[in-house]
């Protein structure tokens, strides 16, 4: 006996909607192609701007360790682990903003969190030192990352290098960010940073790592002066 064809379409089990882990993995792999003159390019380009950017701030960025040496008991610079491109963990450097040991309170900080997604910012941190908010709101704090840039673990223009915790947190299609290497200024560093709902912030990364170019990273280098005068989200 043969089966009408629509009873056997009834019949025929609903396909299933991938798991949150394959999801997670569909857009971890996810990738552009981009010319390979671009990607050497911008790498040569870090690595001279990067260089002499060390050199020629290097007397200041000596005034700022000792500076901040005097303010607060504890080393001058702050490490951490953050996650890069394809996922690749790796340690993060800036000048100390606040107290020797801050990031033991990380967990009693989040009742104070004002960023709506899994990000911790805080405007007024009770835990920064004297010296904190002036390096936060003049982008000081992130000179050192240009050795970052020099060794390869960051770009000049790219989306922020997010914790492990966080990058966790993300909805899986945001796991785009992850496939260009994270940057010292970028889109969401120019456009209000910590002042941008998380879900902006997130489709601004997204849209960088699906439409980034040199004309793209030269204008955005362009912004980012004016945007560190305006001081727009720098807490």
């Amino acid at each position: 006996m043969t089966v009408p064809a629509s009873v056997a379409l009834l019949e025929r089990p609903a396909p299933q909607r991938p798991s949150l882990a394959q999801r997670r993995a569909f857009w971890r792999q996810a990738r552009r192609h981009v010319p390979h003159a671009w990607i050497v390019a911008k790498r040569v380009f870090d690595v001279g701007a990067s260089a002499l950017l060390l050199v020629v701030l290097s007397p200041l960025m000596a005034i700022i360790a000792i500076a901040v040496t005097i303010a607060s008991p504890g080393p001058a610079f702050f490490s951490q682990l953050r996650i890069g491109k394809d996922g690749r963990p790796f340690r993060f450097f800036k000048f100390r903003t606040m107290i020797d040991g801050a990031h033991l309170l990380h967990e009693r900080a989040l009742r104070f969190n004002e960023c709506d997604g899994p990000a911790l910012k805080i405007a007024n941190d009770p835990r920064m030192h004297l010296l904190g908010p002036l390096l936060r709101r003049a982008s000081l704090d992130e000179l050192p990352q240009l050795w970052n840039v020099l060794r390869g673990d960051m770009s000049l223009v790219g989306p922020r290098p997010a914790l492990p915790a966080e990058v966790e947190g993300y909805e899986p299609h945001y796991l785009v960010r992850q496939s260009v290497m994270p940057g010292l200024t970028g889109l969401w560093q120019v456009s209000g940073r910590a002042n941008v709902p998380f879900r902006r912030w997130m489709a601004m990364d997204v849209w960088y790592a699906r439409n980034w170019n040199p004309v793209v990273d030269l204008w955005l280098l362009l912004r980012t002066v004016p945007a560190v005068v305006r001081r727009d989200g720098a807490w």
